[in-house]
């Protein structure tokens, strides 16, 4: 195994790309915003909530997948005219 398989594991039987857990710094940069924004979407169901990455554990991440799709999905929105928040 491989340095890129542990950060980097692909699902098993799915071609494509790797899947990306990211930790909530890194959504923060992605999305330009701070830690407490994030947290204040998340409470009011604007952004995605996150998973525990290790059950019992305390650490949490997004699939970098799932980030991209709601970046994707809100830039959609903004395109049609339609302001209101995505939740997705």
């Amino acid at each position: 195994m491989t340095h890129e398989d542990i950060l980097a594991p692909h699902l098993p039987n799915e071609p494509g790309p790797p899947v990306q857990i990211i930790r909530h710094a890194k959504v923060c940069h992605k999305l330009n915003l701070s830690s407490a924004k994030l947290f204040d979407m998340i409470a009011k169901g604007l952004f995605p909530r996150p998973f525990v990455i290790i059950p019992g554990g305390r650490a949490v991440g997004w699939l970098e997948s799932d980030v991209d799709a709601w970046i994707n999905g809100r830039s959609a929105d903004l395109r049609e005219g339609n302001d209101a928040p995505s939740g997705n």
